[in-house]
């Protein structure tokens, strides 16, 4: 028996107990190595109709889609259709932000890498409409400028939306056809929806979400968030086995299983390379690329990317030494703490290659001096207040607004305590996970000037 079948044994034994443990509906898996698949699912759908799991059943892979948009913005620069040094209005004219000369500046290279500078969290439902990507970039010129472009990361869903339109006037034609006549059809994709009237001819995974310790994990009241987002990573759905076939192509320098070329021969390997550093978050890997989340281990170089809907959560890894890659798709639960279980067996058994451990707060903290840390950070979606009690206990509340109250957004309090320079963390594990606040730059009054959590928060009236 091969090591793959044994794994596939080992996932295919284990995984019922796993769901289980962590309170995970169903998941569905798929590893490639050496050249072969394995594949498989276990659990249910959906709780309410009780509709089980199987390896053909399909899961939203959330923002696993911007790896998709990469791909389809690198074919144009195969063609040379498109420069990633170019100002994105060579290709999309009527793109605008709040700051003016920065609209002008940022390139395409800028907005795969997520250092375009503007702020990303904007999910405006512009309709359903083939213009409704055209519609979402008209909705940003009032959205604010972060930072210059290129001066550091910060995760963008808006700037990869922009990414989406570039594909659409470059090609003529709906992002989505652009997906389906360059990604999909190529890599001979069976169980692949590029939209809601695609899926509903699969069988489709449903979100769960807990709206109250009490209540426990329900259904989510919607199953896909906004159209206009596509690009971002709202509607792309699919089996784990297509999920494996795409970072197939991208592991086989370009070709699909049939020998298609996909992409130009090297060009997977620049859109895997290292592009920008990010803080240490443990979460978002060490580095991205163009489009590829990297994780710079001491055993070697793992890259992929993760992806969250409503109540859905998606995990791609790849390891380009080995020729490895491992999917797993989830609807609700601590799936953090799956993925580290299945995905860590994985690519300990074919890569021999360790995760990173996912971050933990300290046993014993220590104390913080927090006066370039208090003060609140703002977003479109939320305001952020870091504060200080008088028994020297910091605390961050997470007062939601605008869309993120629809969206069943709570006011939310956490103590935060030391973690590393300039960074604290949550005592207490937000679905599963800890994530660290790392706290860079300066306001000029020896403050921090951004509140750092993947995506840089800026300092309210900086």
């Amino acid at each position: 028996m091969s090591d793959l079948q044994h794994v596939g044994e080992w996932i295919e034994s284990r995984l019922p107990e796993l769901l289980e443990t962590y309170g995970v509906p169903s998941a569905a898996w798929a590893v490639l190595h050496e050249g072969e698949v394995v594949d498989g699912a276990a659990g249910v759908l959906h709780l309410g109709t009780g509709v089980t799991s199987t390896a053909d059943s399909i899961y939203q892979i959330g923002s696993i889609t911007k790896l998709w948009t990469s791909s389809l913005v690198m074919q144009l620069v195969d063609e040379g259709l498109v420069d990633l040094e170019e100002p994105v209005r060579t290709y999309v004219p009527d793109f605008v932000v709040a700051d003016e000369d920065a609209a002008a500046r940022i390139t395409v290279r800028q907005l795969l890498n997520h250092t375009a500078g503007f702020e990303g969290d904007i999910f405006t439902d512009t309709g359903v409409g083939d213009d409704c990507i055209e519609k979402y970039v008209a909705t940003l010129a009032d959205v604010p400028q972060l930072f210059p472009p290129g001066e550091q990361f910060s995760y963008n869903n808006a700037g990869y939306c922009l990414l989406g339109r570039l594909v659409e006037v470059v090609r003529g034609t709906t992002y989505d056809q652009a997906l389906r006549e360059h990604l999909v059809e190529p890599l001979g994709l069976t169980h692949t929806a590029v939209d809601v009237y695609e899926a509903i001819m699969h069988r489709v995974a449903m979100g769960h979400v807990e709206a109250s310790p009490e209540e426990g994990l329900q259904p989510a009241p919607f199953w896909s968030m906004a159209r206009s987002n596509t690009p971002a990573g709202t509607l792309l759905s699919m089996r784990a086995r297509d999920l494996v076939e795409f970072a197939r192509m991208h592991l086989s320098d370009g070709r699909s299983a049939d020998g298609t070329q996909v992409l130009a021969s090297g060009t997977p390997a620049r859109m895997q390379a290292r592009q920008v550093d990010l803080p240490e978050l443990g979460l978002m890997g060490t580095s991205w690329g163009l489009g590829f989340e990297r994780f710079d281990t001491p055993d070697g170089e793992i890259v992929g990317h993760d992806g969250n809907t409503i109540g859905q959560g998606a995990f791609l890894r790849m390891v380009p030494a080995t020729g490895t890659a491992v999917a797993l798709l989830t609807n609700g639960g601590d799936v953090f703490a799956l993925y580290h279980e299945v995905v860590g067996h994985v690519l300990r058994e074919l890569a021999d290659m360790a995760l990173p451990e996912l971050p933990h707060p300290p046993s014993e903290p220590g104390p913080v001096d927090a006066a370039r840390f208090l003060g609140t950070y703002s977003t479109e979606l939320y305001d952020l207040t870091v504060s200080q009690d008088d028994d020297g206990r910091v605390w961050i509340e997470q007062v939601p607004k605008g869309l993120l109250i629809e969206m069943g957004g709570q006011h939310e309090r956490t103590e935060l305590v030391a973690y590393r320079d300039d960074m604290l963390i949550p005592l207490e594990a937000d679905r599963g996970m800890f994530m660290p606040h790392a706290f860079v730059g300066d306001d000029g009054e020896g403050r921090a000037l951004y509140l750092h959590l993947g995506r840089a928060v800026r300092r309210a009236g900086a």
